[in-house]
């Protein structure tokens, strides 16, 4: 899976967070958080914006929702993976090595 094939659907996730409902804002705040704590420990050191992709295309979502389910036990709203896994694989994609070059210069087919 390609960074290009996923970052919309990510910075869909981003928008439903920054939408969210204030009274469920902290629950999906903290279900974000811990996912991206996560791929921090999932992906380790430097990464690519392709490495995320291929975590996001490979392992799914099914951890991430573990997670939100443990840190906000009573806030389904926080379990919507759409909305609080693609926040966090869009923020931590920013973190990418190659983010800002991924923005700025198309890739080649």
């Amino acid at each position: 899976m390609r960074f290009d094939d996923v970052f919309g659907l990510w910075l869909d996730g981003e928008r439903r967070l920054n939408a969210a409902d204030p009274v469920d804002r902290p629950a999906l705040d903290r279900a974000t958080d811990a996912i991206v704590d996560e791929l921090r420990r999932r992906l380790g050191g430097p990464f690519t914006t392709d490495e995320l992709a291929a975590l996001y295309g490979q392992q799914s979502t099914d951890w991430a929702f573990e997670l939100a389910t443990r840190v906000a036990p009573g806030n389904p709203a926080a379990w919507d993976m759409p909305t609080v896994a693609g926040a966090a694989f869009a923020r931590y994609a920013r973190e990418a090595i190659d983010y800002r070059t991924k923005l700025t210069v198309p890739e080649e087919e």
